[in-house]
């Protein structure tokens, strides 16, 4: 019996590709070697494809999913799916999964230790050390984290998992969402308000046009000169003009950004400061999650074609295809 036929949109690490090639026969679109050579094999395997591959970043426009109309799921590796047009997707039937909660722990840990790296300067400290600047004198004073107050910008799985993190390190929690939760933290209807009320804000929301830019000029002004910013979602959700001129002028004490608008790009006007820790889209990126996500994916697709209910659909198609 032949393989079904799936598409790859993404470039895949071997730990990924090998168990989507031994159960599937796999296409890579994202290997052409040009807009020329995409179209001659979008031409090629449309009637035969099935699945599309994709990765949390992957975008995906509904002409380029018009494309393809034999489709009948795409499999995204990674918890955010924002690139996915999900509108498009439920007029065409087409199944949209993700990765949800393998990744959960690794990015709220990371997520704490970004706290930890601004706020106590941690990398400005080792740099000081080998700079050979502690000859000179101490490195001076930074902030503690316990006795605090966190705002967390979504507080979904993820979420959660970081409140329970920073409680271990005494901080008190507050959240912004689309509603109140059963949880014992103070809920905020105004974005504003809690950040003018937190010592520490956190976004951990889904990207897309709903959140873009929900951290804006008034929400950084509003945290104020003894603040900092983390963001572990998506580069969209804070207004990077906003961010990097209230952290030149002294609107926030300092970020940790793990995301960025434009990434891999970054604005320079970033780099060697103090109080600002870059890491490059890190999250979740360790061995085991990720081996966990591609392992996740590729269940999905193996559900799918089986004739069997999908591990992990979106919610936006929850109820409105069959999973």
């Amino acid at each position: 019996m032949p393989k079904p036929e799936v598409v790859t949109i993404a470039p895949l690490p071997a730990f990924f590709a090998k168990p989507l090639h031994e159960k599937f026969t796999v296409h890579d679109l994202h290997g052409a070697a040009d807009s020329e050579a995409r179209r001659a094999l979008i031409a090629k395997i449309a009637p035969t494809t099935r699945g599309m591959v994709a990765f949390g970043g992957s975008q995906l426009t509904p002409e380029q999913l018009a494309k393809f109309p034999h489709l009948e799921i795409i499999s995204v590796m990674g918890v955010g799916y924002d690139g996915m047009p999900l509108a498009a997707c439920l007029e065409a039937k087409v199944k949209v999964t993700n990765t949800p909660d393998v990744l959960n722990d690794e990015v709220a840990d990371t997520a704490v230790a970004l706290v930890q790296m601004t706020c106590r300067q941690f990398v400005a400290s080792q740099e000081f050390v080998e700079s050979g600047e502690w000859l000179k004198g101490q490195y001076p004073l930074t902030h503690s984290i316990w006795g605090k107050t966190v705002g967390i910008i979504g507080l979904g799985r993820i979420g959660k998992e970081i409140a329970n993190r920073l409680l271990a390190h005494k901080m008190k929690i507050a959240y912004f969402g689309r509603s109140i939760q059963d949880v014992p933290y103070q809920y905020y209807r105004n974005l504003v308000e809690m950040a003018g009320d937190v010592d520490v804000l956190i976004a951990i929301t889904p990207g897309g046009a709903a959140t873009k830019y929900l951290v804006n000029a008034a929400v950084l002004e509003a945290l104020g000169p003894t603040g900092y910013f983390i963001n572990v979602a998506r580069g969209s959700v804070v207004d990077e003009v906003a961010l990097v001129a209230a952290l030149e002028n002294g609107t926030i004490a300092g970020a940790g950004l793990d995301v960025f608008d434009a990434e891999p790009k970054v604005p320079e006007v970033l780099f060697n400061r103090a109080n600002v820790i870059l890491l490059p889209h890190i999250a979740s990126a360790t061995q085991e999650t990720r081996q966990a996500m591609a392992d996740l994916a590729v269940e999905n697709l193996a559900l799918h074609f089986a004739g069997k209910p999908v591990a992990t659909l979106v919610p936006e198609l929850v109820g409105k295809v069959v999973a």
